[in-house]
């Protein structure tokens, strides 16, 4: 009786930590998900790596935009804001940091990749350095 109750606990835990990270940052999208998001709503890819990291591979049509300078780059995602923004970075986490404040000033399709660029190699997707 003890271990089940604990069980549900835990999952209870885990549920509303789910959903407390979908309502912050955005629903996460696995690797094959995001594909999907950019071939058929034509999503933004905004990589949140340093200028070094992005030049040996990223995302084909990405743009780079450094975590540090995100704040100072909000104003020039505006013109997309009719767009869905997927944001990765190398591992998931920067992404999701970066999904809550753009949701925060106003972008309401904001979706951090899980995994980041990462997940996505390990997918077998290919990367570009032009």
């Amino acid at each position: 009786m003890l271990l089940a109750g604990a069980l549900l606990a835990i999952l209870v835990a885990l549920i509303a930590n789910e959903l407390v990270l979908i309502r912050r940052g955005g629903r996460r999208l696995a690797p094959s998900d995001a594909v999907r998001l950019i071939n058929d709503k034509d999503a933004l890819i905004v990589d949140l790596r340093a200028a070094t990291d992005y030049k040996r591979g990223h995302i084909v049509d990405s743009r780079n935009i450094p975590m540090a300078k995100l704040d100072d780059e909000i104003k020039s995602l505006r013109k997309h804001q009719s767009k869905p923004i997927l944001l990765c970075c190398a591992l998931g986490s920067s992404a999701a940091q970066a999904g809550v404040k753009l949701r925060a000033a106003g972008f309401e399709e904001v979706y951090p990749m899980s995994g980041g660029i990462n997940a996505w190699q390990n997918a077998g997707l290919p990367l570009t350095t032009k």
